[in-house]
């Protein structure tokens, strides 16, 4: 299993050297920091690859698999490590082969599958055909939330046009906004720091499952986005999202938080709703198109980063974790790694793990033959 990790991390930089340049990254580098990034501790058949992120002496925060302080949500492994599944086929077969990796099968009769659908005019969202046999595997239907910030999507009728407009409309049982009529449902918050509550679409309630599919990009506010963004802010209703930007201060506004509440809220929410769930929801990141700059902005940066694959987990933290990973390993990083340690982007995954929404430990699997 070394020698895969070895040959894995060997190709995604090897696909990096191909990334175009961007005026904004300032050097062809890789980012210079002290973060340590590679922790592996070996096993007889596998290896675990800790989170990335260093405390302030540069140290790991690496969590051994046996140590009871180790947040493992349902579906890890024997020893307690989830696992990340990877391919760097960006393909529809790609995001099979990574679905079926992770050997569960969401449940009900009615499924979501939840996305961001794009800010136009040129948003870097999934591409309809990279997903459109995965979502018909799962008999599934497109859902998003209107926006809280203004734009094409933060009223209902121009929202279902840019759906249509971007492809989503007529993959599986169609598309719906689940806070359509501006109402929301409202979830329990067990055990979160700045939330009791969390403030989702209506129609959340209609769906027995969830599989949550991400756009992994760099975020102007939370420093990136992926499954933990695209469950909380993404599922938040447009009262919701104004809650979790402010942690619980403003019902109407998105403006003025505190940047580490933000994070912590953003947690706090994703928990809510996997908690709501039963467990019943799964995530899949791609990582494509890796501009610093959200799938809600129109007119996003250039990437300077090559595309690397797909990530699939039953955990959305060591999901997360591990692009953030692969993020800090990929050749002309700086601009992206410059917009995420801006917004202590990292601290998300903290809060994540500190709750209980899943662990910054994973295993890094390859699918590839």
């Amino acid at each position: 299993m070394k020698k895969i990790v070895a040959l894995l991390l060997s190709s995604i930089m090897l696909l990096s050297l191909a990334a175009c340049g961007n005026s904004s990254s300032g050097t062809d580098g890789n980012s210079e920091t002290d973060r340590t990034s590679h922790n592996v501790a070996e096993s007889p058949s596998d290896s675990t690859q800790s989170a990335g992120g260093g405390n302030e002496s540069g140290e790991s925060s690496q969590i051994p698999a046996d140590s009871a302080e180790a947040n493992v949500p349902a579906g890890g492994t024997d020893d307690g490590v989830p696992v990340v599944y990877m391919t760097t086929d960006i393909s529809p077969e790609g995001m099979m082969k990574v679905y079926e990796a992770l050997g569960v099968e969401l449940t009900g009769d009615n499924i979501a599958v939840k996305l961001s659908t794009g800010e136009p005019p040129a948003s870097n969202y999934l591409d309809p055909d990279l997903i459109r046999d995965l979502v018909e595997r799962v008999d599934g239907t497109i859902v998003e939330c209107n926006t809280a910030y203004g734009g094409s999507r933060s009223e209902t009728a121009m929202h279902y046009q840019v759906a249509e407009d971007h492809g989503f409309t007529d993959l599986g049982k169609g598309f719906l906004i689940m806070d359509e009529d501006g109402e929301s449902m409202i979830l329990p918050v067990e055990g979160g720091q700045q939330l009791s509550e969390n403030y989702v679409g209506v129609h959340f309630g209609d769906f027995d499952g969830f599989l949550v599919l991400s756009h992994f990009k760099g975020h102007a506010m939370a420093g990136f986005g992926g499954a933990i963004k695209n469950i909380s802010i993404g599922i938040g209703s447009q009262e919701g999202k104004c809650l979790i930007h402010t942690a619980g201060n403003s019902h109407t506004s998105p403006w003025g938080g505190d940047q580490d509440a933000f994070l912590e809220s953003m947690a706090d929410a994703g928990k809510s709703v996997v908690d709501a769930l039963d467990g019943n929801i799964l995530f899949i990141n791609v990582m494509n198109r890796l501009s610093i700059d959200c799938d809600c902005d129109g007119n996003p940066a250039e990437p300077d980063i090559h595309d690397i694959g797909i990530l699939a987990s039953t955990d959305p933290v060591a999901l997360d974790q591990a692009c953030v990973d692969l993020i800090y390993q990929a050749e002309g990083n700086e601009s992206f790694v410059r917009r995420m340690e801006g917004q202590h982007a990292e601290h998300v995954l903290e809060a994540g793990e500190t709750i209980g929404l899943g662990s910054r430990t994973y295993r890094l699997e390859s699918v590839d033959e």
